[in-house]
């Protein structure tokens, strides 16, 4: 198959950015797929925020994958009857139902999921002429364009106490995971953010017995990273900013890891005040696999026993992609910044066929590049330059 461009990955970002070529960039729907392993596109978001319990993104209501700014309280309206609490304060925050069917309803409007090739990528070679993409079917894609929008989130941290091959201890966010106690039991998850916060709180609505150890004690913000990154307050002096080690830096300092917003820091501190959530501010030195119980001891000297041990220890903070980008890195001599993240133009060009956005983007978009508002940025600066492109091609000949 012949494409003038292709989309590896299907999940927030890619989504967003094909609704923007085919809107804003012209492309046509013949010359554009996705390539994603899953049943449908944005399986893994769905996944992930169904496990955890997620009822409300932590965004605000401008922050969806439509195309317009207003799209999804315009579509809220629309749904009103069907749909009650829409938006929760702060900042009105959608729920996750309105969301996805706002995702739905952009999915149909663009026929994306005809777009969609359900195989995985597993190999990138590029040059001058053109991109080819091998998936794991061996089938082979001739594109001219490539965006790749990989994601953090088949790689879950483990920490390294953590026995992988115990049937009673999972991490909420490896691919596949669907193990949930189905009577009540006494569960231990592990994790100080927004994720194990979610978990925890599922369980106790679920009746169970829950532990919550954190390295750290409750941090709340109520974003991800200061809303300043998301206009020129930030990211105006991140861009004057020549050395990608101090980009590196001002991005691990901006991200507010291992926090939870406020009123889900209200939630756990009644459930603790209230002897409800047994919470532990510690770290695990060891887990010893007993008959019935898995015997947990703490660095503090104390010890559990519990049913079964809940990762919620979010991703692993290295350069997504496994070898395909390692390889592509190699072959088409990409460069790379000393964190090994790419070192792209302000189009997000890696290369001249090769275009990047989330994780991989964010030495160019800063601390916001992972998320909902990083993929719309990604969608302006690669939208601008196909236009500059076509404004160029078609512009007078000397």
């Amino acid at each position: 198959m012949k494409l003038n461009w292709l989309i590896i990955g299907g999940g927030i970002h890619g989504v967003h950015i094909a609704a923007r070529l085919l809107e804003e960039g012209n492309v046509d729907r013949e010359d554009l797929r996705i390539v994603d392993p899953g049943e449908q596109l944005l399986d893994r978001w769905r996944s992930c925020t169904a496990t955890t319990g997620m009822t409300h993104l932590r965004s605000p209501a401008v922050h969806h994958l439509g195309i317009e700014y207003g799209s999804l309280r315009r579509f809220a309206g629309k749904q009103k009857n069907r749909m009650p609490r829409h938006f929760v304060p702060p900042f009105d925050r959608p729920s996750i139902a309105l969301f996805n069917a706002h995702c739905d309803e952009l999915e149909k409007n663009f026929g994306l999921a005809e777009l969609h090739i359900k195989d995985r990528a597993t190999k990138c070679s590029i040059d001058c002429d053109k991109a080819v993409v091998t998936l794991a079917s061996r089938e082979q894609l001739e594109v001219q364009n490539v965006i790749l929008a990989i994601g953090a989130s088949e790689q879950p941290h483990w920490p390294d106490w953590a026995p992988r091959t115990h049937p009673q201890v999972h991490h909420v966010f490896e691919p596949g995971f669907d193990d949930w106690p189905d009577t009540p039991r006494s569960v231990m998850i592990v994790g100080g953010g927004i994720s194990s916060g979610h978990v925890a709180l599922r369980f106790l609505k679920e009746g169970h017995e829950v532990h919550l150890v954190s390295r750290h004690p409750l941090r709340e913000h109520q974003f991800d990273s200061d809303p300043g990154w998301l206009g020129v307050k930030y990211a105006s002096s991140f861009c004057r900013t020549d050395d990608f080690d101090e980009r590196r830096s001002l991005i691990n300092s901006a991200r507010n890891r291992g926090s939870v917003p406020p009123d889900m820091g209200r939630a756990l501190r009644r459930a603790i005040a209230r002897q409800q959530l047994h919470w532990h501010e510690d770290e695990v030195s060891e887990v010893i696999e007993d008959d019935e119980k898995l015997e947990v001891s703490l660095k503090t000297g104390s010890e559990l026993a519990v049913d079964g041990i809940y990762l919620a220890t979010g991703f692993t903070p290295g350069r997504p992609g496994g070898s395909m980008v390692d390889e592509l890195i190699e072959s088409a001599s990409l460069p790379c910044a000393q964190c090994g993240y790419p070192i792209v133009d302000p189009a997000l060009r890696w290369h001249p066929r090769l275009y990047v956005t989330g994780p991989l983007a964010e030495l160019e978009l800063g601390p916001v590049s992972r998320n909902i508002a990083g993929a719309r940025r990604a969608g302006d600066r690669i939208v601008d330059s196909i236009r500059s492109k076509k404004c160029t091609l078609s512009g007078p000949q000397i």
